[in-house]
Order: structure tokens, then sequence, then C-alpha cells
């Protein structure tokens, strides 16, 4: 063989080895965290479908990713991108699928924990962009209710101490 060619096949050996090896891992998705085994690929996780429906509650149909009747399609030029199958386990891309779903999504890699924003299908706008009405004191202690100041221009300084 060539040398060339037998590291290229190394290379891709050690890259299926690596995607096999199961990580305990916990997703936080709508709130709830889910301890599952996970692979993480070039900083996408892989989860099986199983673990997937666990975490989530979506599973993977012929018609998408699904959650009651809720389903998203998989574009199908990018079927590779979502989907693994392995020998007796199939695979699920969950950080692509947020991709799809315009879901945001952060890693912390030293606790090995994912959290899922909210979908883009879960957000709502803005009821109004009236702030609601509220009572403080001021400095001296006299009360001032926003809606005092309606329509003119207000600068709202808060603070914290924690």
């Amino acid at each position: 063989m060539l040398p060339g060619l037998v590291s290229g096949l190394a290379l891709v050996t050690l890259s299926a080895a690596a995607f096999a090896a199961d990580v305990q891992a916990t997703i936080v998705y709508d709130d709830v965290a889910t301890q599952v085994n996970v692979a993480e690929d070039a900083g996408q996780l892989w989860t099986t479908t199983a673990d997937l429906m666990r975490a989530t509650g979506f599973e993977v149909k012929p018609q998408g990713v699904c959650r009651a009747e809720l389903c998203f399609p998989l574009p199908k030029a990018r079927q590779k991108e979502f989907v693994r199958k392995e020998p007796g386990t199939t695979w699920f891309n969950l950080t692509a699928f947020a991709q799809l779903v315009h879901q945001p999504v952060a890693h912390d890699p030293g606790m090995a924990t994912w959290y899922f924003g909210t979908r883009s299908d879960q957000r709502r706008g803005l009821a109004s962009l009236r702030a609601p009405n509220f009572t403080l004191p001021d400095i001296d202690g006299k009360m001032h209710s926003l809606s005092d100041f309606r329509g003119k221009k207000v600068f709202l300084v808060t603070w914290a101490s924690w």
C-alpha cells in the first residue's frame, strides 16, 4: 500500500474509534437536566436516538425529528450531518439540530454539560413595547410611578448588590 493511503486509513479508523467512545454528559433541555452517554466530534454533540428521546422528547422519524405533533424535517442533502448509524446504535447530532431550529447552545466542557435554549418556534415576540408600570422611591424616599412620566424620555439606572 501507499504510505499516504495507510496514514489516511489510520486517521479514518482513529476518528471512528474516538466517535464510538461513550462519555457521560448532562444535557439541559427545556430546563430539565438528563444524564446521557454522548460522543463529541469536532465540537458537535452526538447522542443515541434512545437518549435523544429521553433527554428532549424528540425522536427521529422518516418525516424528520418529531415530538408529539411537532415535526422538523431534516434536509435530505444533509442527512449525514444529523444521523450516523453504527452497528447496533443510531447516533443523532443534537448541535446540528439546534442550528437547524435556531436554538442557542452553551457548552461547559469542564462540567460535561450542554444547555439548549429556547428554539425559534418557542420564542414569542414582545406582546407590546410598553413597559409595565411600577412604583419606586427616589433617593429622598418620594414615590414615583413610571406612568407619571408617560410621553417623556426616562433614563432608568438600576443596581443590585448580588
